[in-house]
């Protein structure tokens, strides 16, 4: 099968430009020294970069020890993402930088299959979204995720994906064939249908609903495809009503299974998220300064919404897909001081 031919540059190349050289760059005179960059109509700025590697290993997750991020920088722009702290290995912040300046890395696709094709691959479950959305608008010009998911259909390579993008649904032929070559797993991130929290939450995303349609067409493509409520954030969409509208709605919709995370704030993340409270909805902070006195939400706070997430799966049917439990990981976080605050209309 033909893989899909590389898309053009969006403008000339005087050199090929490394993610050390916009470190580098960036350090000394901020964004606006890059100079080969290009601004679009959606306001961000692309740099294309050449990477030396494709493949990334990492230690300590359950389920792979390999990732693939094609685009550095989201323009989804969710207030809470955890990858924002990344952005910081370039010298920028992990604030509106992190949803406005994009790397783009050209030659993706064909370091991966260099590094697929070496006799030394295990052909391991690869994990693709883990940094960055896959399938961010700017994917409809390059089609980096395309041939990459088409190198690892080539390989055999296990493959599980999350995104937040419809377009996914473009390459649904390619995720049906790695799923039987294979295998393979679409996760769809829809922490809510609650409008008005996904406006706040998500500045640049799709509706929920449609993401919930692409869930659809993608099962219907024979596709193991489902749902994360990643993350349910405390305030916005963790009350019972709101939790109980978004897993009927999908159930409604044909996902092959559901799993949900309560947020948790990394470095970086934290600060922005925080920043945004104090913007927006300034009597939230000292509740959330409460319930996150580590990283991770208090113990009681995240069993009590995962036992309410456990019982709605089981009223309308939906087998539990793979949640974490940040209660379990957190080690050292404490309660926060008021108990009244762990309710699960916090903030409301």
């Amino acid at each position: 099968m033909t893989a899909t031919a590389a898309a053009p540059s969006l403008f000339p190349l005087t050199r090929q430009t490394t993610t050390r050289d916009v470190a580098r760059q960036v350090k000394l005179g901020g964004v606006e020294a890059l100079s080969e960059a290009q601004r679009r109509a959606d306001q961000a700025t692309y740099q294309e970069i050449q990477c030396r590697s494709a493949l990334n290993k990492v230690e300590g997750m359950p389920f792979f020890r390999w990732t693939l991020n094609p685009y550095r920088g989201c323009t989804h722009g969710c207030h809470y993402c955890f990858a924002r702290r990344y952005h910081a290995q370039f010298e920028m912040n992990s604030g509106d930088e992190f949803a406005s300046v994009i790397l783009v890395k050209t030659n993706f696709a064909e370091v991966l299959r260099r590094e697929l094709d070496r006799p030394s691959w295990k052909r391991e479950t690869v994990a693709l979204g883990t940094a960055t959305d896959p399938y961010q608008p700017i994917e409809g010009h390059y089609q980096l995720t395309r041939r990459a998911l088409e190198a690892l259909r080539d390989s055999r390579t296990p493959v599980g994906l999350v995104t937040k993008g419809p377009m996914a649904v473009r390459d649904r032929d390619i995720l049906a064939e790695l799923g039987r070559r294979a295998r393979c797993t679409v996760c769809f991130s829809v922490p809510t249908v609650d409008e008005d929290a996904w406006r706040r939450l998500e500045p640049g995303t799709a509706h929920p609903l449609q993401r919930l349609r692409a869930v659809r067409q993608l099962v219907d493509a024979g596709v193991n495809a489902g749902v994360l409520m990643a993350p349910i954030v405390p305030g916005f969409t963790s009350q019972p009503a709101k939790l109980e509208r978004t897993i009927k709605a999908i159930a409604d919709h044909g996902a092959r299974f559901v799993g949900a995370m309560v947020m948790h704030l990394e470095a970086g993340t934290r600060a922005h998220f925080l920043s945004f409270l104090d913007r927006e909805f300034p009597s939230m902070v000292p509740g959330y300064e409460r319930l996150y006195a580590g990283k991770y939400a208090s113990k009681r706070y995240v069993a009590e919404v995962q036992g309410i997430v456990g019982l709605l799966q089981e009223r309308y049917g939906l087998k539990r897909g793979a949640s974490r439990d940040e209660g379990e990981n957190a080690g050292a976080a404490s309660d926060p001081a008021d108990p009244t605050q762990e309710r699960l209309s916090f903030g409301a």
